[in-house]
């Protein structure tokens, strides 16, 4: 007997189309969403920056601020440019600021959602005038010079003639601890003595000389013990120099020792 083997008859099978797969019409949803977020986001008139409101800026032009911050403001994406309050780049905004505004001491850049950016100043507080020949600039407390100024305006002197490198405005010129020991030194000299320092000249790290409004002179040095020189100062005014002859002094010299020599103008007089 034959035993006959029948083999199945092959069929080919159709390719589905892509267009019926679900997971190519998820992905494209996906791409859809992602595409309208980003655009949303980064492209729509909703998040475009259309205000700048700056506060705190008294000596500083608001509008030159604005000016430069409007510069910044514009990024590109491809080839298409954004204003996106999202795009926008705080630190390198600020960054400009303060180097192109020397009176700026600190600012804070804020986003103001959908579209302002809130720009709070803090200027600089001028409590000395530096000078150097016959230029004078405004001198904040971190001994920063910010702004020129007259020479006779109504704050200290502080004339550096020790160093004379080249400066801008915004740098500094003078440590802070020897702007506050001279800030104080002239505060006593006003409120404990009476007398009113025209200008403080650095001559060098342990060297001051104060020109008084009377038009003598004080040697002092700021490196060592202040409270012990004004002591002798004092003293020497209090036991040796009567008010009234003040204004014929040369100097007083308190830098050395425990005695406070002293030189009249028009003599040769001197106290030992």
């Amino acid at each position: 007997m034959v035993t006959r083997r029948f083999r199945k008859p092959y069929r080919i099978r159709k390719k589905k189309s892509i267009f019926s797969n679900r997971f190519f019409w998820l992905g494209i949803l996906i791409l859809v969403i992602i595409g309208t977020v980003f655009y949303f986001l980064f492209f729509s008139e909703i998040f475009q920056i259309k205000k700048i409101i700056v506060t705190g800026e008294e000596k500083v032009s608001k509008e030159d601020l604005k000016l430069l911050i409007e510069k910044k403001l514009e990024n590109k994406i491809l080839f298409f440019e954004t204003k996106s309050i999202f795009l926008v780049n705080l630190n390198e905004i600020k960054k400009n600021i303060l180097n192109d505004f020397s009176q700026i001491a600190e600012i804070e850049i804020g986003r103001g959602f959908p579209d302002t950016l809130n720009i709070i100043v803090v200027e600089r507080l001028a409590l000395a005038t530096w000078c150097r020949g016959d230029h004078c600039f405004l001198l904040d407390n971190e001994g920063v010079i910010f702004e020129e100024t007259s020479p006779q305006v109504d704050l200290v002197k502080i004339i550096n003639r020790q160093n004379l490198d080249p400066f801008n405005l915004g740098e500094k010129v003078i440590e802070k601890k020897l702007l506050v020991q001279i800030l104080e030194i002239e505060s006593k000299l006003k409120k404990g003595f009476k007398i009113q320092p025209q200008e403080i000249s650095i001559i060098f790290e342990e060297r001051l000389n104060i020109k008084t409004l009377e038009d003598w002179k004080i040697f002092l040095n700021p490196r060592g013990d202040i409270e012990w020189q004004l002591t002798k100062l004092e003293a020497v005014l209090e036991e040796e120099i009567p008010s009234e002859r003040r204004k014929d002094l040369e100097y007083i010299e308190l830098r050395f020792g425990n005695l406070a020599p002293y030189k009249y103008k028009s003599s040769v007089e001197a106290g030992f």
